[in-house]
């Protein structure tokens, strides 16, 4: 059997991270990071249900970039929306 089917691969989180070069904004959290976080949970909900705590979004200052961390974890069970 394909080992990746297992309920402990399920567990395991889920990450994205994304990148963009910092255009001279100060150290303050961005106002459109809530809306991203938003949007973003709406479309994860597309194609699986997870709770709303169940993901969550950071953003980390790494030298000239800043580095946006989105963790989901995943459900014991996928139920898939299609």
């Amino acid at each position: 059997g394909n080992e990746k089917k297992t309920a402990s691969v399920a567990k395991e989180r889920l990450q994205i991270i994304l990148a963009h070069e910092r255009a001279g904004r100060g150290t303050a959290t961005p106002d459109y990071l809530p809306a991203l976080q938003e949007e973003l949970m709406a479309v994860i909900a597309k194609y699986i249900h997870i709770d709303r705590d169940s993901l969550k979004v950071q953003l980390d200052k790494h030298d000239q970039y800043d580095v946006l961390e989105l963790n989901i974890t995943l459900p014991e069970k996928v139920n898939a929306r299609r």
